[in-house]
């Protein structure tokens, strides 16, 4: 995941994260500026309007899902080493931006996307299609099996967190590393035992 070194990308992480955690792309300036700890003078200042800014985050979104694509690219790792450090990445995402799919369903829902919701629905396309092919492999599945265990896996690493985060829980086992690496350990053993029941 990329690391923040700068104000600007503190209010580009800063924003993401509001833009999850309202549901939608309406975010105050103000909003903004408080979060991220500066004053609303500093978003101007390095972004001359709220469409760049919106613009700037979409594309930190885009680096950051192509972040959680790297495991999966792994070829020095088991298939199932490369689902249990996607499944990390993925949950470390939705802890730092609450509503992660909002971007993408904000994109795929535009009636006239710009370039970088195309690059959005590119990147989530590929980022499912690598899971989609690390399953199959793992599990040894046929295509047609594939879509149940997929829909598992992401309603288990993805939901829990956005109603975790939503709630305002602070004390979630899921938010506890070493509890969540164990937690993803379950949800890939379980994922396992889905082809005798399909």
């Amino acid at each position: 995941m990329r690391v923040l070194n700068s104000v600007e990308e503190k209010i580009l992480d800063r924003t993401l994260y509001l833009i999850g955690k309202i549901g939608s792309l309406s975010v105050p300036i103000r909003a903004i500026a408080k979060e991220a700890g500066v004053n609303a003078a500093s978003i101007n200042y390095y972004f001359r309007s709220k469409e760049e800014l919106i613009n700037k985050t979409k594309e930190f979104y885009i680096e950051n899902v192509e972040s959680t694509i790297k495991p999966l690219q792994d070829e020095t790792l088991s298939d199932h080493e490369k689902l249990h450090g996607f499944c990390e990445s993925v949950m470390d995402y939705c802890i730092r931006f609450p509503g992660i799919t909002i971007l993408s369903k904000e994109a795929r829902i535009a009636e006239d996307p710009d370039s970088l919701f195309l690059e959005i629905i590119r990147v989530t396309d590929e980022m499912n299609e690598q899971l989609r092919s690390v399953l199959l492999r793992a599990y040894t599945l046929r295509s047609s099996e594939v879509e149940v265990p997929m829909t598992i896996l992401y309603a288990s690493i993805v939901h829990p967190l956005e109603r975790i985060l939503a709630e305002d829980k602070k004390d979630h086992f899921l938010l506890d590393d070493q509890k969540r690496k164990a937690y993803i350990d379950v949800v890939l053993k379980m994922i396992g035992d889905l082809p005798k029941h399909l």
